[in-house]
């Protein structure tokens, strides 16, 4: 079972307290229940999001005993919350060569008690996960190294000397994707907030030059102008342009700037891709989303840099664990016949055989 990109909901959210909005990854059948959609509304009030991917047969390891040198802490929240972190797990202890424990964040546990807990079991590096891991993570005794997963946006100020994965796929995934689909496509073109994703843009504009691909790049502080900007966007592009969704907070809104991508893209025939689950089920061309397991590997690697001291080994990177989803109803409608052997390169496809 695959299951998407929830929030941290009901009362455990109310300790997630710094923004970090992750577009929708996963989906499952759970996500169109009741249930989800009364969760997805109390818990945007928090503006916390969570990425989940690949929630099927969740490990039976319970909570390990405490002894060991390398701890994971991670929000302690219900299924299908609990399950998904269960998979980054698994991945890290697949690829430790050392001892891990899993440590679930009470919304009331203190990073005194937190330090005094690890201190007290040996632990000599953590991988935190989530907002709520990094915040506590950031009071502990700086003999325990600290590595981030399982987050979006990392100021910059504080990436630089923090080690760990970030939850925003590398945009050179996505453009080689692009061309590899649509080697006619000469522009990328694309909404964002400078405040959120000034940094993504830098790296983006590379990627794309990389690829032979031109980025435009139109700003927007707010939701309005980042309507008008697609509108812009929308009413300049032609048949060798393609819009990418960035995670942006901002300019990616679900209520009325995914609808408005959705009709302008169909009725202008001007494809567009994401790094959200739903947007490919909904209509993007594509969308990348986390491989959790695989994201556990590369963290546990992460770990054991930090661990040794190899500086190598320090900065935030870009996630480059993903899986892809496609619609083979929008390739249809822009003339792009992907066969048989080609649909087997990917992960996810819609609509559903």
């Amino acid at each position: 079972m695959l299951c998407f990109l929830l929030v941290a909901g009901t009362a455990s959210a109310q300790s997630l307290t710094l923004p970090d909005v992750a577009m929708l990854q996963n989906q499952a059948t759970y996500m169109s229940t009741p249930k989800l959609s009364q969760e997805l509304r109390q818990a945007r009030q928090y503006g916390e999001y969570l990425v989940f991917a690949d929630t099927a047969n969740p490990s039976k390891r319970g909570e390990a005993s405490m002894s060991g040198s390398l701890a994971v802490l991670y929000p302690d929240l219900g299924e299908p919350y609990r399950s998904i972190f269960a998979k980054i797990i698994e991945g890290v202890e697949d690829k430790s060569r050392i001892p891990v424990i899993s440590i679930p964040l009470g919304p009331r546990l203190e990073a005194s008690e937190l330090n005094a807990q690890l201190k007290r079991n040996g632990v000599k590096v953590v991988i935190a996960l989530g907002r709520q891991g990094m915040k506590l993570a950031t009071g502990l005794d700086r003999d325990i190294s600290v590595v981030v997963g399982g987050v979006l946006n990392i100021p910059e100020n504080e990436s630089r000397t923090m080690t760990g994965v970030s939850l925003m796929p590398d945009p050179a995934l996505l453009f080689a994707r692009l061309k590899g689909l649509l080697p006619n496509v000469k522009r990328v073109l694309v909404v964002y907030d400078p405040k959120n994703n000034e940094w993504l843009i830098k790296l983006a504009r590379e990627a794309a030059r990389q690829q032979g691909l031109e980025l435009v790049a139109y700003e927007a502080k707010d939701l309005a102008t980042a309507a008008h900007q697609y509108e812009t966007a929308f009413a300049n592009a032609d048949r060798k342009d393609a819009l990418w969704l960035p995670q942006d907070t901002t300019t990616v809104e679900e209520g009325s700037i995914l609808p408005l991508v959705l009709r302008e893209s169909w009725s202008r025939g001007i494809p567009f891709f994401s790094s959200s689950f739903l947007h490919a089920k909904k209509g993007a061309l594509f969308a990348l989303y986390p491989n959790n397991l695989e994201l556990g590997h590369s963290l546990a690697s992460a770990a054991h840099g930090a661990l040794s001291g190899d500086g190598r080994k320090a900065g935030v990177s870009l996630l480059r664990e993903v899986l892809i989803a496609v619609n083979l109803r929008t390739a249809s409608h822009i003339g792009l016949n992907i066969d048989y052997q080609s649909q087997r390169s990917f992960d996810s496809i819609f609509p559903e055989p």
